[in-house]
């Protein structure tokens, strides 16, 4: 798939399948996040990986957008590793990065996602027992959308580019 093709496709799927995720697709996609930028290659994230059924139930406690996906991946950001301007940390701005490029790593290799904000990070925090120095900023659940899967609404709705770029 080409990348025009990616980016095109990519879209929230909140209605998952109970298909288990290839390990392999689950290599391909963690690794499209190792591999994405950070400031100053700081590289100061960690991607928790959820997919056992004690882990499912546990993630559920803090959220009720799972939609069913087999596995999950909590991105988290440690804002003291992270390049500082001044008072500013890009800890969030490195994490959305490595999401970013997970994301369409998996629908590259044919792989459902969508990005998350809406969680209990005490929840998440306690029950993977996640440091103090990393804060969660995303979650992706990942898999096979059923086939009776709702298309997003709001995939096709975009402003004009010209609504968006302006030349100096």
């Amino acid at each position: 798939m080409s990348f025009e093709e990616i980016i095109r496709k990519r879209t929230a799927v909140r209605k998952f399948s109970d298909k288990k995720l290839e390990k392999e697709k689950l290599d391909k996609i963690l690794e499209a996040g190792r591999l994405a930028p950070t400031a100053k290659n700081s590289q100061p994230i960690k991607i928790y990986v959820i997919k056992s059924e004690e882990g499912i139930s546990n993630l559920d406690k803090a959220t009720r957008c799972r939609y069913g996906a087999s596995t999950v991946l909590i991105v988290c950001g440690n804002k003291e590793e992270a390049y500082h301007k001044g008072e500013y940390s890009t800890y969030e701005m490195d994490s959305c990065i490595v999401a970013t490029h997970m994301m369409l790593e998996a629908t590259n290799v044919g792989v459902d996602n969508i990005w998350i904000e809406s969680y209990d990070e005490s929840i998440l925090r306690k029950e993977f027992d996640i440091p103090n120095e990393y804060i969660p900023v995303c979650i992706l659940p990942l898999g096979y959308k059923i086939d009776d899967c709702p298309i997003n609404p709001m995939h096709d709705k975009r402003k004009n580019i010209d609504e968006l770029v302006e030349y100096k």
